[in-house]
């Protein structure tokens, strides 16, 4: 086989056997030319397939799970407009859940995912353990949108995330309820104070354009 072309050399005598010859000649090249068929789709189909994009540095690493304890990658939400927050049970702008969650339900059929971060940096007002403030969040918000067990996001022992995040931006949280916008391809675009709150307008604003936005992996 040269080049893509299927080559036979079909010889015989007259008669009967050249007969069976040209048959099983007629055969073999059909044989053939159907696997050259079959392994050229193949390769095409190979080539053709979308490679899935590789996980943003932002979002490559891991977090237990507040309800389960059970490690989680960022990974998985790769390709969608995040929307970080560290939370607090007993500060004034506690009531802020309620807003997150309305904003999880309403955006997250369009791409958007609400991701908790309980701490207790900022007045001591998150005192709680995992499962205490689990159950608050649970009990009093209904909170359904992925929430990871109680880290640091401002002291020397800082999660990587929030460390991350406070070198690319600038910007690190000053109270509760600090809130950070990632784009589709996981880079931060937006950082929103305590005092503003999930449905304001300013970060409806970019919420929508980044929502809008398709990820740079599927961009012509």
């Amino acid at each position: 086989m040269t080049k893509g072309v299927l080559y036979f050399t079909c010889r015989s005598s007259s008669g009967r056997a050249m007969r069976r010859w040209a048959f099983r000649c007629v055969v073999a090249a059909a044989l053939a030319a159907l696997a050259f068929v079959d392994l050229s789709a193949t390769a095409t189909s190979a080539y053709a397939q979308p490679v899935a994009g590789a996980c943003p540095a932002l979002l490559d690493r891991e977090f237990n799970r507040l309800q389960t304890g059970n490690p989680e990658s960022l990974c998985q939400f790769r390709g969608k407009v995040i929307l970080v927050v560290n939370t607090a049970s007993y500060c004034g702008y506690t009531h802020q859940y309620e807003g997150l969650e309305a904003l999880y339900r309403r955006y997250k059929d369009r791409g958007l995912v609400v991701l908790g971060f309980p701490s207790n940096d900022f007045g001591a007002q998150e005192p709680g353990s995992n499962h205490e403030i689990a159950e608050f969040c649970r009990l009093t918000y209904g909170v359904q949108f992925p929430m990871f067990e109680k880290s640091s996001v401002a002291s020397l022992k800082v999660n990587p995330l929030y460390a991350d995040l406070a070198a690319r931006t600038g910007q690190s949280p000053r109270w509760n309820f600090h809130k950070y916008l990632i784009d589709r391809n996981g880079s931060p675009v937006g950082t929103f104070a305590s005092d503003i709150e999930p449905d304001s307008r300013q970060l409806l604003a970019l919420l929508e354009k980044l929502l809008a936005d398709k990820p740079a992996s599927q961009k012509g």
